[in-house]
């Protein structure tokens, strides 16, 4: 499942598509995907030139779009606009640095009338990096929820 496959299903354009594979999917279970960061990434020569590591919320949006993958993998939502309404328990764990590869494995615990729910843990070199749970939703799905 390369990016193709990835483009196929989210939003997401460059910049802003950051995983660069999935490795396993099962649609509306599952999903594992890497993203690869070299120093080449925009960021690193300006988030601490001495010590160059991956801003938080890069890291959140890596896990964010292989969490998204797990419903958006379904044919009958690829390509819709998400919302995210809520990330907890955030745990950062380990810094990224270049060179490292994130594993990202998601989870979908619960998937109803557009609103998803689930957690995401990643690792580097099987560290934990970085952990939360999630909730979003298909913002199509929830405007047929609003009384008319």
């Amino acid at each position: 499942f390369g990016i193709k496959q990835i483009q196929e299903c989210l939003l997401n354009k460059y910049p802003w598509l950051l995983l660069d594979r999935v490795l396993e999917i099962e649609p509306g279970k599952n999903v594992t995907a890497i993203k690869n960061f070299t120093y080449n990434e925009h960021f690193f020569p300006t988030h601490f030139p001495e010590f160059p590591s991956v801003p938080g919320f890069i890291q959140i949006e890596c896990c964010m779009q292989a969490f998204l993958l797990t419903f958006l993998s379904l044919d009958q939502f690829k390509r819709k606009e998400t919302a995210d309404l809520a990330l907890n328990n955030v745990r950062v764990q380990r810094k990224i640095v270049p060179g490292d590869t994130l594993v990202i494995d998601a989870k979908l615990k619960s998937f109803s009338r557009g609103f998803a729910q689930g957690e995401v843990i990643s690792f580097v070199d099987g560290e934990p990096a970085i952990s939360f749970t999630v909730k979003a939703v298909i913002l199509e799905e929830l405007e047929k929820l609003r009384p008319q």
